[in-house]
């Protein structure tokens, strides 16, 4: 099944186990808007090409639209629609004050060079200038795409409407009014949630082996924040295949080594495995898959060995995995949940925006960590209840319902169904 089809399978049962009418599903699972844009540039090679990107707005019941823009050869319209849907659950289940929205250019930012991903940028923006504004859509990064692209976004729209305008993008350079915790938000929340979920399940974090497969952004602070918790990260991967150490791996090394080579098999110890897959199937107690979708599935899910898993990336294990990972007695912590901690961050750093108001790192990141602990606690409350039925319900489950829940009570508050 595709990407969007195991997305709208999940959305459909969370309606059905939270008792929503059929109506509520035929709405949340259509997108209200779906914008294309061309973006011709003249790349530094000289050769004259169009891009095509895409803005998917999903829902917008609960606020504006949020969610990340993506560059990558493999992106597909369908892949946006599914994850605008995501973000719609994750943005409700955080309780922000967002729809949920995806956007993103099918290309490869590793063969282009500044010059060119600057005139794209701002190529994009243009494009979609009347659909964006700090109280309309306020996108953020995702996969390929940084800080210094969000820095031309939101310049080429403060140009556009004639002054600086912060609020319309987030996780921007601290210069332009960005906070610095958003850097590494998204790892820092998947570490709160494994040490929590530690706490619940396995007696503490102090000591426990974790495998991170995927080793950009997220996975890198997953990691470096679970190891500085007590944690002991063994196995870590990226495209080039996955570096195991059972004693152990020094994190900061690994950071440096992947970041200054592009490869985290150039790390000096341990043992290398060319299957960069390899990551997930590590004798561990937990496992953050933090690299892109599908990555469980029920051809693999057999060599999980890990008791609880951390979703970093967006949809890394199919449902039909997931339900066999429940048989087995491990705990899935879903990808809206675990990885919020980017458009948590965000919404602070928005805030703080729209006020012309500063926190210092110390005080955000606390803002940040009770968040993300008091949305992991209110989920586990209702997997519990869920589960006290004697039916075989998941974590995920307690997940949608609390998200859909809110959807749907301020879309009929609104009039719509």
């Amino acid at each position: 099944m595709s990407f969007l089809n195991n997305v709208l399978d999940t959305v459909k049962r969370g309606c059905e186990i939270g008792g929503f009418p059929e109506e509520f599903y035929e709405v949340v699972s259509k997108p209200e808007r779906i914008v294309i844009v061309k973006i011709p540039v003249k790349l530094s090679s000289g050769k004259f090409t169009v891009f095509q990107g895409y803005r998917v707005q999903h829902n917008s019941a609960l606020g504006p639209y949020k969610g990340g823009i993506r560059f990558h050869p493999d992106l597909t319209l369908e892949d946006d629609i599914a994850l605008a849907t995501i973000m719609t659950l994750k943005n409700s289940l955080a309780g922000l004050p967002y729809g949920g929205a995806k956007g993103g250019i099918k290309l490869n930012p590793k063969e282009l060079t500044q010059k060119d991903l600057e005139a794209i940028c701002r190529g994009y923006v243009s494009g979609l200038r009347v659909v964006l504004g700090e109280y309309v859509d306020i996108p953020a990064p995702d996969v390929g795409t940084n800080s210094q692209m969000m820095a031309w976004m939101v310049d080429e729209y403060s140009k556009i409407v004639g002054h600086n305008v912060p609020g319309v993008f987030t996780a921007k350079p601290p210069i332009l009014h960005g906070n610095p915790v958003r850097e590494y938000a998204t790892g820092f929340g998947c570490a709160v949630m494994s040490r929590e979920m530690a706490n619940k399940l396995l007696g503490g974090i102090e000591g426990k082996k974790v495998s991170i497969q995927g080793f950009g952004n997220t996975g890198q602070w997953h990691a470096y924040y679970l190891s500085k918790m007590g944690a002991k990260v063994v196995a870590v991967s990226d495209t080039s295949g996955t570096v195991y150490d059972p004693s152990g791996l020094d994190v900061e090394l690994a950071i440096k080594v992947k970041n200054t080579t592009g490869k985290v098999l150039n790390y000096p110890k341990g043992e290398k495995i060319a299957d960069p897959q390899a990551s997930l199937y590590v004798d561990v107690d937990i496992l953050g898959p933090d690299a892109m979708e599908n990555q469980i599935t029920v051809e693999n899910v057999g060599k999980v060995k890990a008791k609880i898993i951390v979703e970093g990336a967006n949809g890394p294990t199919t449902p039909a995995a997931e339900m066999e990972l429940a048989k087995k007695g491990a705990v899935v912590v879903p990808d809206f949940l675990a990885n919020a901690g980017g458009v948590v961050m965000s919404y602070l750093e928005w805030v703080e925006n729209l006020q012309w108001y500063i926190w210092d790192e110390e005080e955000t990141r606390a803002k940040l960590e009770k968040i993300m602990k008091s949305n992991l606690d209110r989920t586990y409350k209702k997997f519990e209840e869920l589960r006290s039925s004697g039916r075989a319900y998941t974590m995920r489950d307690a997940a949608l319902v609390l998200s859909l829940e809110r959807i749907y009570h301020a879309m009929r508050t609104r009039g719509w169904i």
